[in-house]
C-alpha cells in the first residue's frame, strides 16, 4: 500500500513544517516588481500572457497601496544596441510599472536581482526581511531572485497570475510551453523557497 506521501506531493516548506505566509502589517514587506520592461511586452522577447500579468501588478501596486507597502523596481541594463538597453525603447518601463514619485529604481545585469546590487542594503535599511515578487520571467529572475532571498534569510511570496515567461526548447528536441514552464517554476520556487500566492487579493 502507497503512502500518503507517495501518492500526494508535498513540499518541502510543508514537510519542515514552515509556516504559510501571514499577511504582512504596514511596512513589514515590500514589493518588488521585476524586469516589468518593454522587451517583454513589445520586443524581440514578448510574452504571450504578459497583458493579464501586467493587469495583476496594477492590482498589486493598488494593493501595495492599501497596505503600506513599499515598492521597489528592479531593472536589467543590457549592452547599448542590445536586449534591455535602457537608453531605447526594449529597455523602457511597461507603462503599468512606470515607477511612482518615492519608489527606488535597482539596476541589475544578472538573473539574481541581489546580485551586484544595493537591493541587500535598501531592504536592510528599511528593515524588511520579506518580500513580494511579480514580474518577468517566472523561470529565469522572479526564480533567481527568491533563490537568493533565502540565502539572505529573506521570506518570499510571489503572486503567480503577476509573472509570466515564454516557451523553451527542451532536451530531447521538443518544446515546453510558456504556460508549462511557468507553472513548473512556481512549483520549484514553491517546494522551498517562496510561497506562492493566486493574486495579489491572497497577500
Amino acid at each position: 500500500m502507497l503512502s500518503t506521501f507517495q501518492t500526494m506531493p508535498r513540499t518541502l516548506r510543508d514537510l519542515a513544517g514552515l509556516p504559510k505566509w501571514q499577511h504582512p502589517a504596514p511596512g513589514e514587506a515590500a514589493v518588488l516588481l521585476i524586469d516589468a520592461q518593454e522587451e517583454y511586452r513589445s520586443g524581440a522577447l514578448a510574452l504571450g500572457d504578459i497583458t493579464s500579468a501586467l493587469g495583476e501588478i496594477v492590482n498589486l501596486r493598488r494593493r501595495a497601496r492599501e497596505l503600506g507597502l513599499p515598492v521597489l523596481h528592479v531593472r536589467h541594463v543590457g549592452p547599448p544596441g542590445g536586449l534591455f538597453d535602457v537608453e531605447g525603447h526594449g529597455g523602457a518601463f511597461c507603462a503599468q510599472a512606470e515607477p511612482l514619485a518615492g519608489e527606488h529604481v535597482i539596476d541589475k545585469r544578472l538573473p539574481n536581482a541581489f546580485t551586484g546590487t544595493d537591493l541587500a542594503t535598501r531592504l536592510d535599511a528599511l528593515s524588511i526581511k520579506r518580500i513580494i515578487v511579480a514580474g518577468f520571467m517566472t523561470h529565469m529572475c522572479v526564480s533567481s531572485t527568491v533563490r537568493g532571498a533565502l540565502d539572505l534569510g529573506l521570506e518570499a511570496a510571489v503572486i503567480a497570475d503577476s509573472c509570466a515567461t515564454r516557451a523553451l526548447p527542451s532536451h530531447d528536441g521538443g518544446e515546453i510551453s510558456a504556460r508549462d514552464m511557468h507553472r513548473a517554476a512556481l512549483a520549484a520556487m514553491s517546494d522551498r523557497f517562496a510561497c506562492i500566492l493566486p493574486t495579489s487579493d491572497e497577500i
